[in-house]
């Protein structure tokens, strides 16, 4: 009989070098560290001397940064503004091997950037003591629009799985998103979404991926237990028209639901080691494709992203794992088990 190991074993052997086609919104990541000696005599704020500072793929970037790590051929499709951190982004994900000849620098909104601010002191640990966040306050202009929607088709028919990454950031609207769901229909690709917005708008997705908060958000009441948890399940399988839905949980683990084919979940790996849940959600989307363009069924495909997971979680900040570090974790986990086995 085949152990839980034999199974995802199997499922690590078979994973591939897919084509992969992320839509969605590109993000700037900005971290800088450093200490605080004292107070300003401006205003009661801590002062902090830089010492660090570093740039991360985010939102849709690290879904797409993901994917690079794993092997997969990637392309990225978006915008950035034409500044600084645009370019600064761009680079990011060609060093990473991305293609990105799809993503548009324009010049009506800024490069989405989060920029965190953590510190420490001779008596704390660093700590986060500050956000700030550069956003686009107004939509895309059409002609911006109409180019990005033109080039979806030619791109979703050179994919094996496209994915939609939408973080409420002004790229995936309405327009562009019908514009993708006919391309994927008409070419019969795998679509797999990780939105925060409402779920109805991505009606007939392969997959949609959203955590505990954001399907109890579309849905309007809480998810407590096992019975909640299928009736939300049900609920939005039948509002979405989707194929298949997976709710991660976090430490609770993974919950798939599926129109053809058995429902099934599993527990969250590595629970007594998390460190940081930041990014985890795009490293669970990039291995769902990964998998899911290698030929994995949806469970093989949930199993493998659980695994992943658990691998960056024990990393601060966004990160990656790659299939060989995946691999090497699963026999680390099995020779643990084995002296229970005996």
């Amino acid at each position: 009989m085949k152990t839980f190991f034999d199974t995802m074993a199997a499922a690590l052997a078979r994973l591939q070098q897919p084509r992969v086609l992320v839509i969605g919104d590109l993000i700037l990541d900005e971290h800088i560290e450093g200490d605080v000696e004292r107070i300003s005599r401006e205003a009661p704020v801590p002062i902090v001397e830089e010492r660090l500072r570093h740039l991360t793929p985010g939102g849709a970037a690290n879904t797409i940064y993901n994917l690079a790590k794993l092997g997969a051929q990637t392309t990225a499709m978006g915008v950035t503004g034409r500044d600084s951190a645009g370019s600064d982004l761009v680079q990011l994900l060609q060093q990473a091997g991305v293609e990105t000849s799809g993503v548009l620098a324009v010049g009506e909104v800024p490069t989405t950037t989060k920029t965190r601010i953590s510190a420490q002191s001779r008596q704390s640990v660093m700590q986060q003591v500050l956000r700030l966040d550069r956003l686009p306050r107004g939509p895309l202009n059409p002609e911006t629009l109409a180019t990005l929607n033109a080039a979806i088709e030619a791109q979703v028919a050179l994919a094996d799985v496209v994915i939609v990454s939408d973080y409420g950031q002004g790229v995936v609207v309405p327009e562009l998103i019908e514009t993708v769901r006919a391309a994927v229909k008409s070419h019969d690709k795998i679509w797999i979404v990780d939105s925060q917005e409402d779920l109805r708008l991505f009606h007939g997705a392969s997959l949609l991926t959203p955590n505990k908060p954001e399907a109890e958000n579309n849905l309007g009441y809480r998810i407590h237990d096992e019975a909640t948890l299928a009736r939300a399940g049900e609920t939005l399988l039948a509002e979405t028209g989707a194929e298949a839905l997976l709710i991660t949980r976090g430490d609770e683990g993974m919950s798939l639901f599926q129109i053809q084919g058995p429902n099934a979940s599993v527990p969250a790996l590595n629970r007594a080691a998390v460190f940081d849940v930041t990014g985890a959600g795009d490293t669970v989307v990039a291995t769902l494709a990964l998998a899911a363009g290698s030929g994995c069924d949806w469970i093989e495909a949930m199993q493998l992203a659980n695994l992943a997971a658990s691998i960056v979680i024990r990393r601060y900040g966004c990160s990656t794992t790659t299939p060989a570090e995946m691999q090497e974790t699963l026999q680390q986990m099995q020779r643990k088990e084995a002296p229970h086995a005996e």
